[in-house]
């Protein structure tokens, strides 16, 4: 199977998340040393979050911004100037403007923690689809790796990938499975799109 994104060499990604960052640590590390691809930016809704620390490391430019910018089109403007290749959402909790989605139509990538369409849409983020898997007594559950549309987590699958659950795991057990799943594939589906390479996974 072959993604289909073609861009030039140093090509640009901006992240965007809202919580600890252990995907955008993760994208960071793996792209650190790859000379066609460079994380520019991390856009970021929450001046207290830990994944500003996590990237400073690697001199990504950090902004902030509140949701009054992202939906008043200041937030676009500035992606506009940046010109990125793709946006790589990293546990980014707020929805996107339509106006961004639809200028950066089929660049806009996003992580889900659960089998879509399972599980998502607005609400479903972190511990409470993990709570859902659990409460279904669903004996396996994974990722899903999207394009982002104007809906939850309805945009075009990319990659998908399941992990077994047992009765007994916690809603923490399941979330600490799935976030392995995630932390070893986003960065290399990522990869993938990006330079238009096949893969077998």
């Amino acid at each position: 199977m072959k993604l289909s994104l073609k861009v030039n060499q140093a090509s640009k990604i901006v992240l965007f998340a809202s919580g600890s960052g252990s995907n955008a640590l993760r994208l960071c590390q793996y792209f650190e040393n790859n000379s066609k691809v460079q994380i520019t930016s991390l856009f970021c809704n929450n001046a207290n979050a830990g994944v500003i620390e996590k990237v400073k490391p690697f001199g990504i430019k950090t902004v902030i911004f509140s949701k009054v910018q992202l939906e008043s089109g200041e937030v676009l403007e500035k992606l506009k100037n940046i010109s990125p290749e793709m946006i790589v959402l990293a546990g980014f909790l707020l929805k996107l403007p339509g106006e961004i989605v639809s200028h950066f139509s089929r660049k806009i990538v996003n992580i889900h923690p659960s089998l879509l369409p399972k599980y998502g849409g607005k609400g479903m983020y972190g511990h409470h689809v993990h709570q859902a898997v659990k409460n279904s007594g669903d004996n396996k559950t994974g990722l899903t790796i999207h394009y982002v549309d104007q809906h939850y987590d309805s945009g075009a699958i990319i990659f998908q990938k399941s992990v077994d659950i047992s009765p007994n795991d916690t809603p923490q057990d399941i979330a600490q499975k799935v976030l392995k799943l995630e932390h070893y594939y986003y960065a290399s589906v990522i990869h993938a799109l990006m330079e238009d390479l096949p893969y077998d996974w």
